[in-house]
């Protein structure tokens, strides 16, 4: 199976803001139904970055929506470039 074809993510998108902003670290927000297929998500954008490929988290608790911003992200501590959100 992969991701690309099974659902419209617009990961092409994804991997050409990731360039446009340079980020070198994603977090990905994904809902329950996509939660399985994390790893194919973070292949994908590897393999499409090739050398500039960023560091991949993923948040694994809840995903109510765009409203709802993992809480790591308000912190002063956080380094993350970017949120990515699928699901809602």
């Amino acid at each position: 199976m992969m991701i690309n074809q099974d659902y419209d993510l617009e990961l092409d998108k994804v991997v050409q803001e990731i360039k446009k902003r340079k980020s070198k670290k994603i977090l990905i927000q994904l809902g329950e139904g996509l939660k399985p297929r994390a790893i194919e998500i973070q292949e994908y954008i590897q393999k499409e970055m090739k050398e500039d490929a960023p560091e991949i988290f993923f948040w694994l608790n809840s995903c109510y929506g765009k409203c709802d911003i993992p809480e790591l992200l308000n912190s002063k501590d956080n380094d993350i470039d970017m949120l990515i959100q699928f699901g809602h």
